[in-house]
C-alpha cells in the first residue's frame, strides 16, 4: 500500500478557527460528504465542532457512487442520534436540494416556536472537493460560492442570503493534519480531494485497481474489455513471472487494461502514468460504473 498521504495547508488550520468562532451564531448545520466514501469524507474534527448542533448529511456526489450503497448509508445515518436526515444529492443538477431546503424549513417552523423572529442561519462544512460550493450555488439559485474541480478553491468566510429568507455560512473546505487510517487518505486521493500534484499517480492508480479487482470486477472487465482479471500463479503480462500477491495481481491487470488503452511507450514498455491517470479519471467521472468504496457492514466489522 502507499505510504500515509499527509496534506494540510495552513489555510485549513484557520478554517477550523473559524468554525469554532462562528459555530455559536448558526441553528443548524449542513456537513456535506462524498457517497463514494462516506467516512473517509466525514471530518472528525468537524464531528467535534458541530456536536449539539443538528445536522443534516448531504450525501453528494450520490449519482456516482452505488445506489445500493447510498441506501444503505441514508439507513444507517438515520439511527445516528447527531443526525437529523441524509439526503442523496447530486450538487452538478440540483438533485436533492429541494429536499433539503424542505427539512432546513421543517427545522425552522420549529425553532420559531421557541425563539424570537430572526433569519435561521446555516454553516456548510466539509472536505476539500465535496461539492460544497456547488451546493451552495444550488441553494442559493445563483452562482454565489466559487467552485472547482481541484480541492482547496473556496477561500475565506462568507455569509449568503438564500430566497426563504435563510441565511447560509459557507467555509473552506478542511482537512484533518494526519489520517489515522491510511486507507482514508487512499480514498480521497482517489476521490480527487487531495490534489494530483503531490501523489504518485502510477501508484495511486495501482491502488485503485487493487480495490476494484476485488469489489467491482466485473465493471473492470467490461470497462476495459479484459478478456479476464489475473488470477494468482498466472505469469505477469510485463515479467513473465507468477503473480502470487494482490499487488502482483492489481500491476498486471494494470498492463492488461493499458494495453488494451494502447498505454505503451517506445520499446513496448507500459505507460503507468498514463493509464495510472485514466483510470483514477474514469473512476471519478464514473465511466466504470457507479462505485462505493465504503459500506456500512465494513465499518461495522472493523469498529
Amino acid at each position: 500500500m502507499a505510504g500515509n498521504i499527509n496534506w494540510y495547508p495552513g489555510h485549513m488550520k484557520k478554517t477550523r478557527e473559524l468554525i469554532q468562532e462562528n459555530l455559536k451564531m448558526v441553528d443548524a448545520v449542513v456537513e456535506v460528504i462524498d457517497a463514494r466514501i462516506p467516512v473517509s469524507s466525514r471530518n472528525p474534527i468537524i464531528d467535534e465542532l458541530v456536536k449539539g448542533k443538528p445536522r443534516i448529511i448531504a450525501l453528494n456526489k450520490s449519482d456516482l457512487g452505488d445506489g445500493e450503497a447510498n441506501r444503505a448509508w441514508i439507513d444507517a445515518f438515520a439511527k445516528a442520534e447527531d443526525t437529523v436526515r441524509a439526503i442523496p444529492m447530486n450538487s452538478m443538477t440540483g438533485e436533492g436540494t429541494k429536499e433539503l431546503l424542505r427539512v432546513l424549513e421543517t427545522l425552522d417552523s420549529r425553532r420559531r416556536g421557541n425563539a424570537a423572529m430572526k433569519p435561521y442561519r446555516l454553516m456548510i462544512v466539509g472536505v476539500p472537493n465535496v461539492g460544497k460550493s456547488s451546493l451552495i450555488n444550488r441553494m442559493t439559485g445563483h452562482k454565489s460560492a466559487k467552485t472547482g474541480d481541484r480541492p482547496g478553491v473556496t477561500r475565506g468566510k462568507q455569509w449568503l442570503k438564500l430566497e426563504n429568507g435563510m441565511q447560509l455560512l459557507d467555509t473552506p473546505g478542511i482537512l484533518w493534519p494526519k489520517f489515522e487510517d491510511p486507507r482514508a487518505g487512499l480514498n480521497l486521493a482517489f476521490c480527487g480531494s487531495i490534489k494530483d500534484e503531490i501523489l504518485d499517480i502510477p501508484t495511486l492508480g495501482m491502488e485503485l485497481v487493487a480495490v476494484l479487482t476485488e469489489r467491482y470486477p466485473e465493471m473492470l472487465v467490461k470497462r476495459y474489455k479484459l478478456e479476464g482479471l489475473c488470477m494468482e500463479g498466472e505469469e505477469s503480462p510485463e515479467t513473465g513471472w507468477p503473480m502470487e500477491t494482490p499487488q502482483d495481481l492489481a500491476l498486471g491487470n494494470l498492463c492488461r487494461m493499458a494495453m488494451k488503452r494502447g498505454c505503451i511507450l517506445p520499446g513496448k514498455r507500459i505507460d503507468y502514468e498514463r493509464i495510472g491517470k485514466l483510470v483514477l479519471d474514469e473512476f471519478r467521472s464514473a465511466k466504470i460504473g457507479r462505485i462505493t468504496l465504503e459500506w456500512p457492514e465494513q465499518q461495522e466489522q472493523t469498529q
